[in-house]
């Protein structure tokens, strides 16, 4: 049997709706959330986001997986809309190349109701978005120390604790999350434009929740 082109391997994972994404419910919604919020693909998302499209040898290398899982994690993500292919920067027909896309993913586990399997691996997914944010925040607590002066300037952490009127809250929550995406989107543009200036990747998260005193 003779061996299928990437463009031919790529057809079997293709998302069944092109649509833009971002607006899922329902069952949708926790396929999409399963795909993504497993820490390996999560992994190679970030890899392509912050180093650009990548081949799956590439990727091979950067996370020490075998390049069959590193496909088979590739075709998860590409099936919900998170990569997609790049077959312009592959050399030839065999080689598989990939980028990110750029999309949204909005939930709340609470949207599901109590006791279900559907509530269950939303609040799990959830869990793991923090464990995710945690780890990245630990990490820079001990890489930040080292890094040039001007970019450990450029960074900032900021909290408050008031009280405040559920309508605040909802303001509050809505601001950070419109500066939060309107800034993701003007960074995408420019890189396109100005690709010659030097870049590193930056995470910016924000989290709005009423809360009691922490204490020891």
């Amino acid at each position: 049997m003779p061996r299928l082109t990437a463009a031919e391997r790529h057809l079997a994972t293709s998302p069944a709706d092109v649509a833009v994404k971002g607006s899922e419910s329902g069952s949708a919604l926790l396929d999409a959330l399963t795909a993504f919020h497993h820490p390996t693909r999560r992994w190679i998302c970030e890899l392509l986001s912050a180093d650009g499209p990548a081949s799956v040898g590439r990727l091979s290398g950067a996370t020490g997986l075998a390049a069959g899982s590193v496909s088979h994690h590739l075709g998860v993500l590409h099936r919900y809309g998170f990569v997609e292919p790049a077959p312009e920067l592959a050399r030839d027909s065999r080689e598989s190349w990939w980028r990110i896309r750029a999309r949204d993913l909005t939930w709340d586990a609470v949207d599901f109701a109590d006791g279900t399997v559907a509530r269950r691996v939303a609040a799990t997914a959830e869990a793991e978005n923090f464990r995710h944010h945690v780890r990245a925040v630990q990490e820079w607590l001990v890489e930040g120390q080292h890094v040039d002066e001007e970019v450990r300037r450029a960074a900032v952490a900021t909290d408050t604790f008031v009280p405040a009127t559920l309508d605040q809250m909802r303001e509050l929550s809505q601001r950070l999350t419109d500066v939060i995406v309107e800034w993701s989107a003007a960074c995408r543009a420019d890189a396109l434009q100005r690709p010659h200036l030097d870049r590193v990747p930056v995470r910016a998260s924000a989290r709005v929740f009423p809360s009691r005193p922490v204490g020891r």
